[in-house]
């Protein structure tokens, strides 16, 4: 899709109410509602982070929509698909500016160019006792990606039709956190497996979409 044409839908936006839950259910791991379970006393004193989704103009003035391949590392979310962006820091007002301000730390782009469009419904992730609150924006520039050595394996860029394609909702055999073997509904997105709560973020923004397109 142009992305001129994307921007005239998005501008209707804010008057899409947030299909929330159902939504997020789709794309929900078997064994999740045990993990909140699980963690009912350690949820009253989760973390915050904020994160973008953040579609954009190529170089033909195409729509697409970034994530990122974290690095492997020693940690929950270690070499899994996410959106940009990060816990809240001092220096931050509220987790829509930790999730832009860490957009630019981990891809590139400038806080000034980025202009958020819609607070979605936010996701509580036991294996790292955070509650994380997405956030769609635009940019109306073409982004020169740069990204954080240390963070970031790959930068993804999602073509819009792609994105929406049903076709890309598949299951897969993940090994989890837990190290315990299951299947999930994801997405696959550029050859890429997404789970987990960055899929249940992606269904709650893909059925909004498709509202306004």
């Amino acid at each position: 899709m142009d992305y001129d044409e994307f921007l005239k839908s998005i501008s209707k936006i804010e008057n899409i109410p947030l299909p929330a839950e159902t939504s997020q259910f789709k794309m929900v791991p078997p064994f999740r509602q045990e993990l909140v379970r699980r963690q009912k006393e350690a949820m009253k004193h989760a973390k915050k982070a904020g994160v973008l989704a953040l579609f954009y103009p190529d170089n033909h003035l195409k729509t697409k929509l970034v994530l990122i391949l974290r690095k492997t590392y020693n940690g929950v979310h270690s070499a899994q698909v996410g959106f940009p962006g990060g816990k809240l820091e001092d220096q931050d007002t509220s987790l829509k500016d930790a999730a832009v301000r860490e957009t630019f730390e981990e891809i590139g782009v400038p806080v000034n160019t980025i202009k958020v469009v819609k607070q979605l419904t936010e996701v509580y992730i036991p294996p790292s006792n955070f509650y994380v609150q997405p956030y769609m924006a635009i940019t109306k520039e073409t982004p020169k990606f740069v990204k954080e050595e240390s963070e970031v394996e790959t930068i993804i860029e999602v073509d819009l039709p792609h994105f929406l394609d049903d076709d890309i909702i598949v299951s897969k055999m993940v090994t989890t956190s837990y190290n315990i073997e299951v299947e999930v509904p994801a997405f696959k997105l550029n050859g890429h497996i997404v789970w987990g709560a960055t899929a249940m973020m992606l269904s709650e923004i893909k059925d909004i979409l498709k509202q306004l397109m």
